[in-house]
């Protein structure tokens, strides 16, 4: 780790016959999550290159047994020797969640701000790379050089600490990455939104803002940090028992609301869930909590009466290994709530988490804890830009090109025509693998670059395509079927077949059972099958799989997966 000092800006580069300056998304357009931006400057056979945030997004139903999903860096890892770094924007999960897992294809300078660093550095000693990767800490507001790369940090607010916009100044225009952010007037923790710099790098003259359009079909403003610091104050002096409220836990500004709230009401802040603990322990390496209420051990929660407690919980989003899952579950080893407490969900339903959080709310609500959620009382605010925000900042700014990110197709769109209204002269919509020339000449599509998604498959990193897990999605929906057959060297049947079904139901519509179906089929197909034939393992592997699977589909209406052992003795 090193502390990067605060350099005066370069001595401008000279722009050269075939210089370009470039902006090549391999993560977050065209989705929400997974962000991976490459800036890239110089002639096409010799670019210096920057990757702007590093992150992950979740496995769902549709990817079973993965966790992480990461964005596939094949393009950036072939020109490893021209990358200059990665510069952090913040600390959200996809924005830097993939950096301990993909670093050691890139093998480059980190570059971030003291709180983001902390948190990656948490995820590089779990990786064993603490001692590896070079980690730059940049103060807040400083302005570095990488290469023909002259960055800016310029403080905005969001829904975590230490949201930066890069300003990122080339020989051929300056750029403003926005990263994430909202304008939160009174953000309760850390620095407010730097309005007279950004105003100031506008006067600069900006020849493209690549910008957050997560909110784009939300109109007015996103709200307050300190609106619903009141409002959860007001809202747990009415609540009775104990008193349980769950949010994101990098959401420091909100912790510090609920913690204070708690306060306010003579009740004792608990952390419960290893998340809690580990941004909170992050936060105060950064100089930030410093004067918080005193935090009570989940140890020692149980001594609490049940009107003095407030805990803090992860799993919002009704993750299953999550401290609130565990407590509505009743198996939390410290942690309990009974009828009459109150879960507060001080969080949004994020897309695609419905039925999990539903499911915890449904459990919690069964066993008499009240629960309350966004629908039911003023408890939180997003941390992104609506319209109204995202015109202050054209205004700011006032970009001569708009390239939208951090948003579906349909945000893109949206934004697109939002920068259009807003009179911005050019607007370029893109999603993962289109390469842009911002400069020199009018912003456009001049390429396209390899882009996919890596898979975080228990301990093992796996290309998307390698096909596990869209097999796994047939297992599920239609079972598997094992078929054991032994041949001795003539082809010649030794012993009985044998079959296992999984997933598949015991009998059809007529009661004759599915393991009679399929050890029908065998036998059927082995007659059917010429001695010539059975002397090629591969061909009697096959020729059985068919004709299990067809036997099956015919009475049951799915295609079973069917696999095959021929044994030779």
């Amino acid at each position: 780790m090193s502390i990067s000092e605060s350099p005066s800006a370069a001595a401008p580069r000279a722009v050269t016959p075939g210089d370009e300056l470039v902006f090549l998304p391999l993560g977050g357009s065209g989705e929400i999550g997974m962000n991976l931006n490459l800036y890239g400057y110089g002639p096409e056979d010799d670019r210096c290159w920057i990757i702007v945030d590093l992150g992950v997004t979740f496995g769902d139903e549709r990817t079973p047994g993965i966790d992480l999903i990461m964005p596939d860096p094949a393009f950036i890892e072939e020109r490893r020797d021209e990358l200059l770094g990665i510069v952090l924007t913040h600390a959200h999960e996809d924005h830097i969640g993939a950096v301990a897992h993909i670093w050691p294809r890139l093998r480059c300078p980190v570059y971030a701000t003291p709180f983001t660093a902390a948190l990656v550095r948490g995820k590089l000693i779990e990786a064993g790379l603490e001692d590896e990767v070079p980690m730059h800490i940049i103060p807040m507001g400083h302005r570095f050089d990488l290469g023909p790369f002259d960055i800016e940090l310029v403080t905005l607010t969001h829904s975590i600490l230490e949201p930066n916009a890069l300003a990122i100044r080339t020989p051929l225009g300056l750029v403003l990455h926005t990263g994430d952010w909202k304008i939160d007037p009174d953000p309760v923790v850390g620095g407010d939104i730097d309005e007279a710099r950004l105003r100031a790098i506008g006067d600069e003259g900006v020849r493209a803002i690549v910008c957050d359009s997560t909110n784009v079909f939300s109109p007015g403003t996103s709200g307050s940090e300190a609106d619903v610091a009141a409002s959860l104050t007001e809202l747990l002096k009415s609540c009775e028992g104990r008193v349980a409220v769950t949010t994101f836990a990098s959401n420091v500004a909100r912790l510090e609301s609920i913690i204070r709230a708690g306060d306010a009401c003579g009740r004792h802040p608990v952390l419960v869930g290893r998340a809690m603990h580990r941004v909170v322990a992050a936060a105060r390496e950064a100089g930030y909590l410093t004067d918080l209420p005193r935090i009570v051990s989940e140890n020692d929660a149980g001594y609490l009466p049940r009107d003095k407690v407030l805990f803090v919980c992860t799993g919002s989003q009704g993750e299953p290994r999550a401290a609130l899952s565990r407590i509505a579950e009743d198996n939390h080893p410290q942690i309990v709530l009974d009828k009459g407490d109150t879960v507060v969900f001080s969080s949004r339903v994020i897309p695609g988490n419905e039925t999990s959080i539903f499911d915890l709310q449904n459990l919690l609500a069964e066993r008499g804890i009240r629960v309350i959620t966004e629908k039911d009382h003023f408890v939180h605010v997003s941390g992104h830009p609506c319209r109204d925000e995202l015109a202050a900042m054209y205004q700011w700014i006032r970009p001569e090109v708009s390239i939208p990110v951090h948003g579906e197709a349909r945000h893109l769109a949206e934004h697109a025509a939002f920068a259009r209204e807003l009179q911005v002269p050019e607007q370029v919509v893109v999603k993962n693998g289109l390469m842009v020339r911002i400069a020199p000449g009018i912003a456009e599509v001049v390429d396209e670059a390899p882009s996919g998604r890596i898979y975080l498959d228990g301990e093992v990193l796996t290309d998307s395509d390698e096909g596990a897990v869209a097999e796994r999605r047939r297992l599920s929906f239609a079972g598997s079927v094992f078929v054991s057959v032994v041949l001795d060297g003539k082809g010649e049947v030794r012993g009985d077949p044998q079959v296992r079904l999984m997933g598949l139901p015991e009998e059809d519509s007529h009661g004759i059972s599915f393991e009679d179906r399929a050890l029908d089929a065998v036998d059927d197909a082995l007659d059917r099958l010429p001695m010539k034939r059975r002397k090629n393992d591969d061909d009697v592997a096959e020729f059985l799989r068919r004709a299990v699977r067809g036997a099956l589909r015919r009475e049951w209406g799915k295609k079973a997966q069917v696999a095959v052992v021929v044994t030779r003795i």
